[in-house]
Order: structure tokens, then C-alpha cells, then sequence
């Protein structure tokens, strides 16, 4: 698959528009996950996720491999996805989505076990870690999400958000650390 992709890498910053189709197709929602949990908002990932692949396609020349490209391309919708935030932000929008949308931007360890009881409890912790989630520095909730719900190692991390190893470290120990606290009184 790497062979391949980097085929495609080749051929699209050569101005193949189906091996660049190719690249969104096998990316696509990876990057969508990743952006609808830092901006919290279904609307403004998708926004995230077509100026990320606009951003990649036009900058797609200056990609020198020395990271893999999905690295790069992460790096990039990261980037989208915060600067969504800081638009939102801007404008005081800072609501979390409620219902269906709330739960399949963020999709919590918690089992739901048929029944009311238990379906009102797992509500109310997936309230409170999106709101803790809201509450954290964009970096804490981005650091986070790398780690914990894309699984990807601190120097992918650290490559994504610019930051130091440690400094990544540090971002993601106080985002669970926030979480831990909010969840308290639940455990």
C-alpha cells in the first residue's frame, strides 16, 4: 500500500487529478474523525477536511517524503480543523451539537448496555467528556485525540502540532488528566 500511495503521491503532484482522487479516497475519513473531534462540529470538519485536501493539492510539489504523507496530509488537516476552532471562537459559537450528532462526533468507551438506567448514565458521562473535551486548549483536545482516538505515536504527534516530543507529552497527561478529574465522581 505505501508503494502504492507514494505512486499515486508522484503521480497526482504531476497533475493527475484520479490519482489525487485516489489519495482523498484512502484518507478521507480518517482525516474526518480526527477534524470533527477537534472542532466538535460536524459542519466545520467537513470544512476542515475540503480545505485540508484543497491546501494538500495545491502545496502537494513541496511534499519530500521525509515524513509518510499520511503524516503530512494529518499535519495539514490538523491545521484546518484548529484554525475551524479559531473562527468559530472568534465569532462566540461555542455550543456543543446535542443528540445523534454529538454521538457520532465523539464515541466514548462506554458500553451501553440495553435499559434505561444505564443508557442515561452513559449520556451523562459522554456530556461531561465532551464538556471537559471543549474546556481543554485546542493543543490539549488535538494532543488528545491523536493519541487516544487515532492512535498515533508521540512523534507523529509532536510532527502534526509542531511541538516537542515532551511538549506533546505534557498536552496529552493534562487533557487526561482533565478528564479524570471531570469523571470522578462517576467512577
Amino acid at each position: 500500500m505505501a508503494n502504492e500511495e507514494a505512486r499515486w503521491v508522484a503521480q497526482a503532484s504531476e497533475g493527475d487529478a484520479a490519482a489525487f482522487r485516489r489519495l482523498v479516497d484512502s484518507h478521507a475519513s480518517a482525516l474526518f474523525r480526527v477534524c470533527a473531534r477537534i472542532t466538535n462540529d460536524k459542519a466545520l470538519a467537513e470544512d476542515a477536511v475540503q480545505e485540508a485536501f484543497f491546501n494538500a493539492y495545491r502545496h502537494l510539489r513541496d511534499f519530500d517524503g521525509r515524513a509518510a504523507f499520511s503524516t503530512w496530509l494529518h499535519r495539514i488537516a490538523v491545521n484546518a480543523a484548529l484554525e475551524q476552532v479559531r473562527k468559530r471562537s472568534g465569532r462566540g459559537e461555542t455550543e456543543l451539537p446535542e443528540g445523534e450528532e454529538a454521538d457520532d462526533l465523539l464515541a466514548t468507551s462506554v458500553e451501553a448496555i440495553p435499559g434505561p438506567d444505564r443508557r442515561a448514565q452513559s449520556a451523562e458521562i459522554r456530556r461531561d467528556i465532551e464538556t471537559e473535551l471543549a474546556r481543554m486548549s485546542t493543543i490539549e483536545r488535538t494532543a488528545f485525540v491523536l493519541r487516544h482516538h487515532e492512535g498515533q505515536s508521540l512523534e507523529e504527534i509532536s510532527a502534526v502540532l509542531s511541538l516537542s516530543v515532551n511538549a506533546s507529552k505534557q498536552a496529552i497527561f493534562r487533557a487526561v488528566r482533565k478528564l479524570r478529574g471531570a469523571l470522578e465522581p462517576v467512577g
